[in-house]
């Protein structure tokens, strides 16, 4: 098993934003076959260090981490998207 977690800072860290970009990923749920699990929390804390979103994915196989990143759902709808309103990004990818 494959869990991809990513962290997502907005440019705009109003509700009303994080809301939308959370919807934006979760509307990933049954279009994308690859994906087993698919989670999305918003920050609580909201600290200096905070990130506002946290994306937990995961996959059967590295084949099909890999086959997600280029699903047409994924890179035109929601990465590309996620892309434009965030600020900052971190990425953890392991193997459990």
């Amino acid at each position: 098993m494959i869990t991809h977690i990513v962290l997502f800072r907005l440019k705009d860290q109003g509700a009303e934003s994080i809301e939308k970009a959370k919807e934006r990923i979760l509307s990933m749920e049954g279009k994308v076959e690859q994906l087993r699990h698919l989670e999305v929390g918003t920050d609580v804390i909201r600290s200096e260090r905070s990130y506002d979103l946290a994306l937990i994915t995961k996959f059967d196989s590295l084949e099909d981490l890999n086959a997600y990143q280029v699903h047409p759902y994924h890179a035109d709808e929601v990465a590309a998207y996620m892309r434009s309103v965030s600020a900052a990004v971190a990425v953890v990818d392991f193997e459990s």
